[in-house]
């Protein structure tokens, strides 16, 4: 799908007011003035002759259906973890009450022990998607763009003794998928990165309190977007305003040796080039 904005950032400006904009091509937001876009929802939005400065930068999407994770998606995370080769994409869900914006504070009971980081490129669903299928199909008549997430884990409850092999509940705590700090348009990442289909090749980074944790690309990506898409549309209807958290590359605390749990305080920082970065504190209760 074609959208109508390169890097849509939505904020608050000084009297309060939220508003979608057009983000600068650089990493500075707070204290610049951007053309604004009537509308309350990214894939709906209407240019305006108005103006606004940033005042506080929020989480690009409001609110969204269901937020899917891919398990073991980069080939280097794979061999970190030493488990066999998923024949297909490993899906967990987090729900709506994950979502929460780029620079938030991450609020966790003290009962989600081992904390984990783990930087992803996502990406936004602009329109309804269901039985999609790849070798008919382009996966980017279905994005809206890109952005950035840290699916927090919390990995005791991740263990087999506690989870029964499950996923899911270890990620689905509130505040436990940051994602910002802007939506980058297909079109604007294909314009200045190589893509194949619906995968840019875009450069990855994890830092927890300015050491870096992760680095990687994007392009180590196993299974692609027209793979993923086409497996969770499967007799399913992925909604618009849903988010894909695409994966993440090794060097996760998890299999450090010893592991590398975050702490309250901790500050984790994730970047991906063409899009920016969302930096996020752990706070346990």
């Amino acid at each position: 799908m074609t959208s109508n904005f390169e890097r849509l950032v939505r904020f608050r400006d000084s009297q309060g007011q939220i508003h979608y904009g057009e983000a600068h091509r650089n990493d500075k937001l707070v204290g610049t003035q951007v053309p604004i876009y009537a509308g309350c929802v990214p894939w709906d939005l209407r240019r305006t002759t108005q103006t606004a400065e940033i005042v506080e930068v929020l989480c690009p999407l409001p609110s969204v259906p269901i937020i899917y994770g891919i398990g073991m998606n980069y080939k280097g995370h794979i061999e970190e973890v030493k488990l066999p080769v998923p024949r297909h994409p490993v899906i967990f869900t987090k729900p709506p009450d994950a979502l929460t914006g780029p620079y938030d504070d991450i609020l966790t009971d003290s009962s989600c022990t081992n904390l984990d980081y783990e930087g992803e490129l996502c990406v936004i669903i602009g329109k309804d998607c269901k039985d999609f299928t790849k070798t008919t199909e382009n996966p980017l008549d279905y994005v809206l763009g890109y952005s950035i997430g840290n699916d927090v884990s919390s990995r005791f409850w991740q263990e087999p003794t506690q989870s029964g092999n499950q996923h899911g509940y270890a990620k689905s705590f509130d505040k436990f998928a940051p994602i910002g700090p802007v939506i980058a348009s297909a079109e604007t990442i294909a314009s200045q990165h190589h893509m194949q289909g619906g995968n840019p090749d875009l450069q990855l980074r994890t830092l927890v309190n300015g050491e870096e944790r992760q680095n990687s690309r994007t392009s180590d990506l196993l299974f692609g977007l027209s793979d993923i898409l086409e497996h969770l549309s499967r007799g399913t209807t992925v909604r618009t305003g849903t988010v894909i958290m695409t994966g993440t590359p090794e060097g996760v605390a998890a299999f450090m040796e010893p592991p590398r749990w975050l702490r309250s305080g901790d500050d984790v920082q994730v970047e991906i080039e063409g899009i920016g970065k969302i930096k996020n504190r752990m706070v346990i209760a």
